[in-house]
């Protein structure tokens, strides 16, 4: 079980209480999701491979149904989904995946509705390959196919078309601000009606990012962490993760909506990996609705956060 970490900073009396979000599986075992390697995959006959996915994806959507069943247990009302529910759904020149998928069409829509019947929020983070402004036409060809399968599978969620269930990317490449913007209008319209931006600890800060999403009317979610990393801040309540936690919300609609990231050091603000549990919060976040906790601790660092943000009587 994660250490104790050192006492929270206190953040201002607030008038809100946020909700804090899942992210993907627990310590425990009650959220946890099968996989399969593409080598793997590949090493069965042809006539096999329906049945492998059907049983792989038929096991994961069961077990998303569990996740929608334990956040209500629990109260957690935002929660970030695997981007690996469905490996092989998006592999190029091989549509078992699609078909297995469309055949499982009524558990998944059910899984979905288990969410928004208790009124829990799914987000969804493709992983970092899919890179919309990279200087290869063939990598940003590969990118707007794959994420064209995170907008199917949010649809047959029956997830609403908007950043209320968001599909969340970081920039990309560096320096190809335009680039990222150019594209973004022509992705379809299950990806960009829900896409949200995440400034990251390299290529694009929330400096860099915000007139992109000002341009094309997409939200941008603030990480202090990855913002401290990469300007060299001595810690997450330097006055600019105000300003930016502020400049980040006027990019909601409705600002109610808005969405930020937090995290700790292992060994101090300038160390990017995730401590078990949160050992600091950011008196710049006192007024955020909805906050995704990003700590290796998942469901115990949510509830110990949760009591240390309890108002003291």
């Amino acid at each position: 079980m994660p250490a104790s970490p050192s006492p929270l900073s206190s953040p201002p009396p607030s008038p809100i209480t946020p909700n804090l979000g899942l992210v993907c599986i627990t310590v425990g075992p009650e959220v946890r999701f099968r996989t399969i390697t593409r080598t793997r995959y590949l090493s069965f006959p042809e006539e096999e491979r329906a049945g492998v996915l059907h049983a792989l994806y038929g096991d994961n959507i069961g077990r998303l149904a569990g996740a929608a069943a334990y956040c209500v247990a629990q109260g957690i009302r935002l929660y970030r989904m695997s981007a690996a529910l469905f490996p092989m759904l998006d592999l190029e020149g091989d549509p078992t995946g699609q078909r297995v998928l469309e055949s499982l069409s009524a558990e998944l829509r059910a899984a979905g509705d288990a969410f928004t019947a208790a009124g829990i929020r799914v987000l969804v983070h493709p992983d970092q390959f899919i890179v919309l402004n990279s200087e290869n036409p063939d990598v940003v060809r590969r990118a707007v196919y794959a994420l064209s399968f995170y907008g199917l599978i949010m649809d047959m969620l029956g997830f609403s078309r908007s950043p209320w269930n968001t599909i969340l990317l970081h920039g990309g490449k560096g320096g190809r601000a335009g680039e990222l913007a150019a594209i973004i209008p022509t992705l379809p319209d299950a990806v960009r009606s829900r896409l949200c931006l995440e400034n990251d600890e390299r290529a694009f800060g929330p400096t860099e990012l915000l007139p992109v999403c000002r341009e094309v009317g997409v939200p941008l979610i603030f990480d202090a962490h990855h913002h401290v990393v990469r300007e060299k801040l001595s810690s997450q309540d330097d006055p600019s993760v105000r300003h930016f936690v502020l400049a980040a919300r006027a990019t909601w609609t409705p600002p109610q909506w808005q969405v930020v990231h937090l995290s700790s050091g292992i060994d101090g603000p300038q160390d990017r990996r995730h401590t078990d549990l949160i050992t600091a919060f950011p008196a710049a976040y006192h007024d955020v609705p909805w906050i995704e906790v990003e700590a290796k601790g998942k469901e115990l660092a949510l509830s110990d956060l949760k009591q240390r943000l309890k108002p003291t009587p």
